[in-house]
C-alpha cells in the first residue's frame, strides 16, 4: 500500500519552499527544482496508490495549489526585480538630461548673474502674508540691502535683486526672508536658485550635484527653471 500525501508532509515541503523564497539565497532554479521534486513524488504516489483506498482529490488539489502559489511568488519577485532595474536605468537617463538645468531648492545663497548683474532668489510661505521682507546679507552677515515686497499669498515666490550703487556685492552673499500677517509671523522658507552640474544614482535614489557644491535628492527640488 502506498503512503498518501499527508498534510504534515506537504506542509513541510511547502514551508521549506517559503523558507527558500524568504532567504537571501533563494533563486528561481531552486524553486523550480523543489517544484519538480514535489510533482515527481505526487505522480509516483498516484501510480502506486491502493485502488481500494485512493488519495483524497481535495487534498491533492490543495497541495497543487500551494506549490503553484510558491512558484507564482518566485516569478512575481523576479518580475519586480527586473522592473526595478529598468526603473533605475530610466531614472539615470532622465537625470542626465537635467545637467545644466536651473533648479530651485531650499537654501539662502544669492549669486549674481554676470550677464545681467542681478541675483535671483525665492521663498515659500506657509500662509498668506500682509508684508514680506528680504534682507540681503554680506559674507560677514551685514545687511547690504532690504527689499520690501508687500503682501503675498501662500506658496512659492521669486524675487530679483540688483545691487544698489556703491554696495559691495562680492563674495558669498546670503538672504533672509521674514513675513507677517497682522502681528503674527508667517513661516517663510528661503529658496535659492542653482544649477545642476552632475547627477548620480544610488540604489533607487537620484542625487543632483549643484553648482554651489550642494548635493540634493531629486525630491528636494522645488522647481526647475
Amino acid at each position: 500500500m502506498s503512503t498518501p500525501i499527508t498534510s504534515g508532509t506537504a506542509s513541510g515541503g511547502t514551508a521549506a519552499l517559503y523558507s527558500q523564497l524568504n532567504g537571501t539565497t533563494a533563486t528561481k532554479s531552486a524553486v523550480e527544482a523543489a517544484s519538480d521534486r514535489f510533482l515527481k513524488l505526487l505522480v509516483t504516489q498516484m501510480q502506486n496508490q491502493d485502488p481500494l483506498s485512493p488519495m483524497d482529490n481535495a487534498q491533492v488539489t490543495s497541495q497543487m495549489a500551494q506549490i503553484n502559489t510558491v512558484t507564482g511568488i518566485d516569478k512575481l519577485n523576479n518580475s519586480i526585480n527586473a522592473m526595478s532595474a529598468q526603473f533605475v536605468q530610466l531614472q539615470a537617463m532622465q537625470g542626465a538630461s537635467l545637467v545644466g538645468r536651473g533648479v530651485q531648492v531650499e537654501g539662502n545663497n544669492l549669486q549674481l548673474d554676470p550677464a545681467t548683474g542681478k541675483a535671483q532668489g525665492g521663498y515659500e510661505l506657509a500662509g498668506a502674508a500682509d508684508a514680506v521682507k528680504v534682507e540681503v546679507l554680506s559674507p560677514a552677515g551685514r545687511v547690504l540691502d532690504t527689499l520690501k515686497l508687500g503682501a503675498d499669498s501662500a506658496g512659492r515666490h521669486s524675487f530679483d535683486w540688483l545691487p544698489p550703487a556703491g554696495v559691495d556685492a562680492s563674495g558669498a552673499l546670503r538672504f533672509k526672508v521674514t513675513a507677517v500677517s497682522g502681528s503674527a509671523a508667517v513661516a517663510a522658507t528661503a529658496l535659492q536658485h542653482d544649477q545642476v552640474s552632475a547627477v548620480s544614482t544610488s540604489g533607487n535614489s537620484l542625487s543632483l550635484e549643484l553648482g554651489s557644491g550642494k548635493t540634493v535628492t531629486y525630491a528636494d527640488v522645488k522647481a526647475f527653471d
